[in-house]
């Protein structure tokens, strides 16, 4: 599935995280207000968001079903993917090839980070 959002949609899927649970009718309110959009818009846009799987209408009332944490996370492990072939360490090294060296601290919260994912996994 294709996670990436495009600006209106990272706009319109904020002000959901922002105010879920939410009336729909109140989300259009608020969707005119903030963005200046039609009802229709505000709905097209909604079953659109819905049919991807991050937000559900039921009985009239917007619920949250991933957060902009999960998202996000999708967006990346879906960049990583098409770009990397899933490769972290690929990555680091595109990041960082073209950039200066990376300092004492950088190269600590890295290795910070890599012990903290780390942790709980079996050893081989």
């Amino acid at each position: 599935m294709d996670w990436t959002l495009g600006k209106m949609e990272t706009r319109f899927a904020e002000l959901i995280w922002e105010n879920a649970p939410i009336p729909s009718g109140e989300l259009v309110k608020l969707c005119r207000q903030e963005l200046e959009w039609k009802k229709s818009t505000t709905y097209t846009m909604l079953r659109r968001l819905c049919q991807r799987g991050i937000f559900e209408n039921r009985d009239g009332v917007v619920h949250t079903v991933l957060t902009r944490e999960e998202v996000r996370s999708r967006q990346s492990e879906e960049f990583l993917e098409e770009n990397f072939q899933g490769s972290i360490p690929r990555f680091l090294l595109a990041a960082f090839s073209s950039r200066s060296p990376l300092s004492e601290e950088e190269i600590r919260e890295l290795e910070q980070l890599i012990r903290q994912n780390g942790e709980g996994r079996e050893q081989p």
